[in-house]
């Protein structure tokens, strides 16, 4: 089997992107951050950026936005209550699994 050697550029420079970011705050901030405002910016930042990737993901995913929006609320509810993320997403997938068959 070969492997084209444009897919192994584009996994080298993926990795390299990678790595990049990753390291950047280490070489950027090398002391404590005392900005209140940085640091909050810094520790919301990733939880915005899995939001935003997220929630049209959900939406999209069943094919009919009401069975998603039922799994979405359930998933949302039992987060709230503080469930296991197991017991989360199978309450979420039966619920937009049960409420397809309904629409």
């Amino acid at each position: 089997m070969t492997i084209h050697k444009g897919v192994l550029i584009y996994i080298l420079l993926m990795a390299l992107t990678t790595y990049v970011i990753r390291m950047a705050p280490f070489v950027l901030f090398r002391r404590k951050i005392k900005s209140r405002f940085a640091r909050s910016f810094v520790f919301y930042v990733p939880y915005t950026v899995l939001g935003a990737m997220t929630i049209p993901g959900i939406f999209y995913s069943t094919g009919n936005v009401y069975s998603a929006l039922a799994g979405f609320i359930v998933a949302g509810v039992m987060a709230y209550k503080k469930c296991s993320l197991i017991l989360v997403a199978l309450a979420a997938c039966a619920a937009a699994f049960i409420t397809g068959l309904f629409i």
